[in-house]
């Protein structure tokens, strides 16, 4: 036995249960979300058994998709002590570009996609450089740039919204509905798994995953260490910003329709998607996995209460509890011991 090893195990025999659970949870932040889950299914589904059928899992899905998916985009920003006030904005920005362009007999529905990814692209682009070149916060960048890109986005459209029978069919494809045994998914809901996919395996298997983590947990270090910290937060900034023009695409097929007004609270619901899923809002810790299960969780809430004959408002109350209860829970994991 190694002296590393007999440290250790010597360090593990003087902790108590409940630091042993603080343990568990730092290592594997998707535990605690996972629980969480596991225990709305059990008690919505006793309240009202028709929480656990296939319609209305499917519908909790679709319902979950858009904000599932800006929450991606969100998680890699928070993973790096940031956070995005602009993602509902740019999203939309991004839709109303796609619709305009591609209207009537307009752009190809590929080409216009493509618009609005890289416009999302550039956004992201904007926001990094303002907290890498200018030294801005974050918090400050985006909660201007949100002004800036909501005003942008209802002058461009006159507050006007692009009917999916005035759009080409590519655009409205992410809306189309199809049956995996008992459970009807939409095309969206399959694009954001992959992100999800693609997304985690980034971060878990490349040095770019990891140098994200380490500009999240220590800047200084990370940079003392060799990484190129503006480089990687620059490249966080864009990847989000693709992330949020795909979802534009996404929310066009949820929707059936392209609005300005749409998404109204984008950003506090990506955001409570992130944290409810176990990423610590002080950056370094967290993973894409517990972001799914976070927005998961909020789309459980909100469809098991309703089923459950509960007021809207309490709804959104519930909701806001599980978010301090999230930010508690994350605050005393973050005092773990060695």
């Amino acid at each position: 036995m190694t002296a590393t090893t007999a440290a250790e195990q010597f360090a593990l025999r003087r902790r108590s249960p409940v630091q042993r659970v603080q343990h568990v949870l730092h290592s594997y932040p998707a535990i605690s979300p996972f629980l969480v889950l596991v225990i709305s299914f059990a008690v919505f589904t006793m309240i009202n058994p028709r929480f656990a059928q296939p319609n209305s899992l499917s519908l909790v899905l679709q319902q979950v998709a858009v904000i599932g998916a800006l929450a991606v985009g969100q998680t890699l920003i928070i993973l790096t002590a940031g956070i995005d006030l602009s993602v509902g904005a740019v999203t939309i920005l991004a839709m109303m570009l796609s619709a305009k362009l591609a209207e009537g007999n307009g752009l190809p529905g590929i080409l216009a996609v493509l618009v609005g990814i890289a416009l999302g692209v550039a956004a992201g682009a904007l926001n990094g450089t303002l907290v890498t070149r200018i030294g801005l916060p974050p918090f400050i960048v985006t909660l201007g740039t949100l002004s800036v890109f909501t005003a942008i986005g209802l002058l461009y459209t006159r507050g006007q919204s692009v009917q999916a029978v005035d759009l080409p069919a590519l655009l409205n494809w992410t809306g189309e509905t199809f049956a995996v045994g008992r459970f009807r998914i939409t095309a969206g809901v399959v694009l954001v798994a992959v992100l999800y996919v693609v997304v985690g395996f980034a971060l878990a298997n490349t040095a770019w995953g990891r140098h994200v983590y380490a500009v999240g947990d220590d800047k200084e270090a990370a940079r003392l260490a060799g990484i190129r910290v503006d480089r990687v937060l620059v490249s966080v900034y864009v990847i989000a910003g693709a992330i949020y023009g795909l979802t534009a695409w996404i929310l066009i097929g949820r929707a059936g329709a392209a609005s300005p007004n749409a998404i109204t609270d984008a950003n506090l619901e990506s955001i409570t998607a992130v944290v409810i899923g176990g990423t610590s809002l002080f950056g370094g810790r967290g993973a894409v996995l517990g972001t799914l299960l976070g927005a998961l969780i909020v789309g459980f809430f909100r469809s098991g209460l309703s089923l459950a004959g509960v007021d809207d408002q309490y709804r959104v109350l519930a909701v806001g509890l599980l978010v301090l209860v999230a930010v508690a829970v994350d605050q005393w994991i973050r005092r773990v011991r060695a």
